[in-house]
């Protein structure tokens, strides 16, 4: 963690002085796939507090391990693809990958360095043993996936065949994403494709919950369309969003890959995050647990701006969480003076509305929005948090604040409180005034 605590996004947990090797899509399935030996996968986000006293005890365990078992370390918080392959789904997760590098067991060992030693030793036992008994030879890796696709961590049932007869209907006519493989039966690169596009397909299903849909086209067989599409080479992939000319896909032929490629495209597609008025306790808690980050904006009082000038201020923050809506964080908004402790935990008070924080509730962090509240006051600030840069604090009493149950905003221009009607005829001010005239 830098300096000010607050290194957000940026920098890994591990480096090249360890013995732990960083994996991500790109070496993934060279490194531990393909190999031979048993690997030991942390799937850890910078973030998370136990990943960061998980690891002093991982690299003892790596250092000790050396020459005998191999141990990685995958951020996959950077790296959602490789995490969602492997159905993670909190940190840190470790997987022992060993015979069947295409299933890998979960680690459910005890978290100290000696704990994971003798973890990886059992699975080094076990592994030899299944050699030693003919079950299991080397990676296995060239046996399985002449199987069809099905036994390489996806399954062809997953990824669609499109013919000349149901194209147009299932893709130009959907609302969801497509990746389209144009592929000939015999061209080998197709054939090496096959296993890694049939794992992408099941995996971005279940990411995407079938938003984003990978297909399969014979080529040879369906002429119609490799030739509405210019196909002249095997295998050529492409990308289909409703309403747009086709593209190419332009990169790599791993599943990683593929599925990082998938999931862009979908968080391109997906709607923004809502923008929530923090009316009760739950709003905030569910909102700024579930991301890494939440933005909350306090607002001017209604009396201060009418609704014209509120919307305005609205819509400035639905744009920025537009921008931003990769990064998945939680927005939400306060009217001045609603939210009192909220306000005093971020040293708001006094600052002049409206103002904007982001909240790190995993780490009880906060920054304060320095810049003016625009477009572009708002996007510098965002960014450098985004690089893990500006000043940050810890939040007031480092707990979240009381939260109180406020009627929702009714969308209309303030009304005066009635009872503040003072009848000014009995106050006598003229005595006063005259004492302290200048």
């Amino acid at each position: 963690v830098s300096r000010n605590g607050f290194r957000l996004l940026a920098g890994s947990m591990y480096s090249a002085g360890d013995d732990v090797v960083e994996l991500s899509p790109s070496n993934f399935n060279r490194e531990v796939i393909q190999s031979d030996s048993l690997w030991l996968v942390e799937f850890y986000a910078p973030w998370c507090g136990h990943c960061q006293n998980l690891a002093p005890d991982w690299k003892k365990a790596a250092t000790a391990l050396k020459g005998i078992v191999k141990v990685g370390a995958v951020d996959a918080d950077q790296h959602k693809s490789l995490g969602g392959q492997y159905g993670v789904r909190g940190f840190p997760t470790i997987k022992i990958f060993g015979a069947n590098k295409h299933k890998p067991e979960e680690y459910q060992g005890g978290r100290s360095s000696q704990a994971i030693v003798d973890g990886a030793m059992n699975a080094l036992r076990s592994l030899v043993k299944d050699r030693l008994s003919g079950k299991s030879g080397g990676s296995g890796y060239s046996k399985q996936s002449g199987g069809g696709g099905s036994s390489s961590g996806g399954n062809t049932k997953d990824v669609v065949e499109l013919t000349d007869d149901n194209f147009d209907k299932m893709v130009l006519e959907s609302d969801d994403v497509w990746l389209v493989e144009f592929f000939a039966p015999w061209c080998g690169h197709c054939k090496n494709l096959e296993p890694e596009w049939a794992a992408a397909a099941t995996a971005v299903k279940e990411q995407t919950k079938g938003k984003v849909r990978l297909g399969a086209v014979d080529a040879t067989v369906h002429q119609g369309l490799s030739s509405r599409y210019g196909i002249r080479g095997f295998p050529t992939i492409k990308v289909f969003r409703k309403g747009e000319e086709p593209e190419d896909y332009q990169g790599g032929r791993s599943r990683g890959d593929i599925i990082e490629r998938a999931l862009d495209l979908f968080s391109d597609n997906a709607p923004p995050p809502e923008l929530l008025e923090i009316l009760n306790e739950d709003i905030l808690k569910k909102t700024c647990e579930d991301s890494q980050l939440c933005i909350i904006a306090v607002l001017p009082h209604i009396l201060d701006t009418g609704a014209a000038g509120r919307n305005g201020y609205l819509e400035v923050m639905i744009k920025m969480a537009e921008k931003y809506k990769k990064k998945m964080w939680g927005w939400l908004w306060t009217e001045a003076g609603a939210q009192m402790e909220l306000e005093a935990s971020l040293g708001i008070g006094g600052f002049g509305y409206p103002a904007m924080a982001a909240i790190n509730t995993r780490k009880m962090k906060f920054a304060l929005l320095r810049g003016s509240f625009s477009e572009t006051g708002i996007h510098e600030f965002l960014r450098e948090l985004s690089v893990g840069r500006g000043s940050t604090a810890t939040l007031g009493g480092g707990a979240m604040p009381k939260i109180h149950a406020v009627e929702a905003w009714d969308g209309k221009d303030g009304q005066l409180p009635e009872e503040d009607d003072y009848d000014l005829s009995d106050v006598d001010l003229d005595d006063d005034f005259e004492k302290d005239e200048l």
